[in-house]
């Protein structure tokens, strides 16, 4: 008979550890809400007054909004390096702006521009969901509101913060000009399929800058809840090719102006919603001297060498050197620049906070490995894991399936290790799958690898079974020829679109039974676990790894 206080305690189980599931990855990405100062600070440390061009089409689409009798009070908020706030001075000769940012660097950049005077321009560091405007600009006082590229940075529950804000400074007839990503621009496919979503329609980017897509229903719903009517709405949609790379992507964003509610007329008369659905028109772009050109229709958008690389990876100077200390080891590691990481559609070109986690377990615990022959799956272009195992392993093979991560790899190898650790580590490229690819591994080492290691390789549905099979091949098939010990393939990922009960089954299909894992552990005696025992050290002096990361330690059946 079936007991329902067992059955109870087992649904009270499964809730407290989903609980805590999702609240280590809500806390994985609490750092970019509480960082994101710092994210956007260092980008514009990193670009300077280059990423975007100059929005000269502000007078094509809104020149209505800022010409006409009197001297016009303008705020450009999130203003950057002053892309709205030059073209604007330059145009209309009455305008004030006020130019706020919450990036000091980006707040310095207008101050020390050329153009720059305090007789036409207030430039100052402002965060709009915690600083209230009113303390730097005078309440009622301001005709225009530019959003361009701005709010979508902001957390979708700190929005009506900021709303309620500039609402503040707003004149009773004032307007917001609003454009800013729409739901469905390429931007998001990609974000989507490197799995860095944070809520609905809220991604991380690679630099950790953040980015939301806004519906006209959500945009529309937003500002009418936060005391705004709708003048103008419209959803614009532009193909952008790029023939040389045989590349056509959709760009879509949303664009619209608001004004302060009318609360005396709002009651009788609904709103007029314009929704506007632009056709897509081609816009042909030629690549040259690292940048772009349009040449369609006159029309105008952001086409720096930062938005072409957001749309096509493309860039002279995409790579960077990261710094990796372990113990007495320091690395220095080629990747590419974290802001180009979620456009590429490798994701070998870039280092993973597992991988370092994996590589800071190995140089604090070398029995792992040693004298062991050990393969690394999909160790993308860093291989700091393969790196570290070569010290004391006798054979080391790092593979991964994307020629351009193994290019990366072969460098970062050759750069980092001695002669005569170079020997016994060998790069090799390997689809899990690919039966050429495999005998081509088992050729270098018939007698299978002692230890298999992965670290972030579980997160596509579709590659978990081929994964356990590719293992399951290469995997030695001795067992306790050396004491207390036999061969394991050690898992250290974030779970994300692969669930645990997922790639358990998939293991046990190919016969691999999972002894341990960390931080929960298998065994109810914490004495037993495997993987504690490799932090139990007190000199363990490793890469303190978030909240989000699991080790998974598997034996073949």
């Amino acid at each position: 008979m079936w007991d329902s206080g067992v059955g109870q305690e087992n649904i009270e189980a499964d809730r407290r550890k989903f609980k805590i599931e999702t609240d280590s990855m809500i806390s994985y990405f609490e750092k970019y809400e509480r960082d994101a100062k710092k994210y956007w600070d260092v980008f514009y440390k990193r670009h300077q007054d280059r990423f975007f061009k100059d929005r000269h089409y502000l007078d094509k689409e809104w020149g209505h909004y800022f010409s006409g009798a009197g001297r016009k009070v303008i705020l450009e908020v999130g203003c950057g390096a002053g892309n709205t706030t030059f073209p604007l001075l330059a145009t209309y000769p009455e305008v004030f702006v006020h130019a706020c940012d919450f990036s000091p660097r980006a707040v310095n950049l207008v101050k020390t521009h050329k153009d720059f005077t305090e007789t036409r321009v207030s430039a100052f560091v402002c965060d709009l969901t915690v600083d209230d405007l009113s303390q730097q600009i005078s309440p009622s006082s301001v005709d225009i509101v530019t959003m361009i590229f701005v709010l979508s940075a902001v957390s979708p529950e700190k929005m009506p913060l900021v709303l309620q804000n500039i609402r503040k400074i707003l004149k009773p007839n004032g307007y917001v000009l609003f454009r800013d990503y729409a739901i469905g621009d390429l931007a998001q496919e990609r974000l989507t399929c490197k799995d860095q979503k944070i809520s609905e329609n809220f991604y991380v980017r690679g630099d950790g800058t953040r980015a939301f897509y806004f519906s006209d229903a959500f945009l529309t719903s937003l500002f009418k809840e936060n005391g705004f009517d709708v003048e103008e709405l419209g959803l614009c949609c532009k193909q952008v090719k790029n023939r040389s790379r045989e590349i056509v992507m959709n760009r879509r964003w949303m664009q619209a102006v608001f004004r302060i509610l009318d609360v005396v007329n709002s009651s009788i008369t609904e709103p007029a919603i314009n929704i506007d659905l632009l056709c897509e028109e081609n816009v042909e772009l030629e690549v040259k001297e690292n940048t772009l050109t349009e040449h369609a229709n006159d029309f105008e958008v952001d086409m720096s060498e930062g938005l072409a690389v957001e749309m096509f990876g493309i860039s002279p100077s995409s790579d960077e050197i990261i710094e990796v200390n372990l113990r007495d080891w320091s690395f220095k590691i080629n990747t590419i620049h974290q802001q180009y990481q979620h456009t590429c559609k490798s994701t070998g070109l870039m280092l993973w906070e597992s991988a370092r986690l994996m590589a800071s377990v190995l140089a604090g615990n070398p029995t792992i490995v040693s004298g062991k022959r050990v393969l690394e799956l999909g160790c993308g272009c860093a291989g700091i894991c393969s790196m570290v195992a070569v010290r004391s392993a006798d054979l080391v093979v790092a593979t991964d399936g994307d020629t351009k991560a193994l290019d990366l790899l072969s460098q970062n190898v050759a750069l980092n290790l001695m002669p005569q650790l170079l020997a016994k580590l060998i790069t090799k490229r390997l689809e899990w799958g690919n039966r050429d690819h495999i005998e081509s591994i088992k050729g270098l080492n018939d007698r299978g690898f002692e230890v298999i290691i992965g670290t972030d390789v579980t997160y596509i549905p579709e590659a978990i079974l081929p994964l356990f099979a590719t293992a399951k091949e290469l995997i030695s098939s001795n067992r306790g020829f050396r004491e207390q010990w036999e061969p394991a393939l050690i898992l250290c990922h974030v779970l994300r679109r692969v669930d645990e009960p997922s790639i358990l089954s998939a293991a046990s299909q190919f016969g691999f039974r999972l002894v341990d894992k960390w931080p929960s552990g298998v065994s109810t005696n914490p004495s037993e676990s495997i993987i504690s025992s490799w932090f139990s050290e007190s000199s363990f002096e490793g890469y303190l790894p978030n909240t989000a990361l699991n080790i998974m330690y598997f034996v073949v059946e």
